[in-house]
């Protein structure tokens, strides 16, 4: 095999990366150049993280990391080695009931294709983690950084004004 042989650039290229997702340790091996959103659905199976716009104009893959909600694909894989990552298959387990947010937005009816869905519940997530008692205009605010094309965000707005009253912040919060 010569270095130009595509399978010898990426075992070269080849890095392991260590990371929390929704509370659980997780290693992969990726190439330095694998956005984390191509990562946490390719390497760890996590496709509530979706994929649209790639140039973190859409909102679709937001994810939390060390409690901030990113564009996962703006960032690297290997950027997130050692970080702390909320997925929106974090905020409930299966069997579980669901978080509050997601039960706002069921109620509600802010979703339809439910393409944009995950990457707002994850910043709705990250707004209400930080502040309770938000209001109508900063909630518009906070989710005019997502692209719904089905909803007109009404819903949205309701779901989250719904959320941030329904959701108990107690330490027990597993997603809080």
């Amino acid at each position: 095999m010569s270095p130009e042989d595509p399978l010898v650039r990426r075992a070269a290229d080849a890095i392991t990366v260590a990371l929390t997702v929704n509370d659980r340790p997780a290693r992969m091996i990726v190439e330095s150049r694998t956005s984390l959103a191509d990562a946490l659905r390719d390497e760890l199976g996590l496709t509530g993280t979706h994929v649209a716009c790639e140039q973190g104009i859409c909102g679709a893959c937001t994810v939390e990391v060390d409690g901030e909600a990113v564009r996962a694909c703006l960032l690297l894989a290997v950027q997130a080695d050692g970080a702390e990552v909320r997925t929106v298959e974090g905020l409930a387990a299966p069997g579980e009931p669901l978080h509050p947010i997601q039960q706002a937005f069921t109620d509600q009816h802010a979703l339809q294709c439910g393409f944009c869905t995950p990457g707002l519940l994850m910043t709705v997530h990250h707004l209400l983690t930080e502040r309770h008692g938000v209001d109508e205009a900063e909630v518009r605010t906070v989710v005019s950084g997502h692209l719904c094309r089905c909803t007109g965000y009404q819903g949205i707005v309701d779901a989250v004004l719904q959320a941030d009253r329904a959701w108990d912040r107690t330490p027990g919060d597993r997603a809080g």
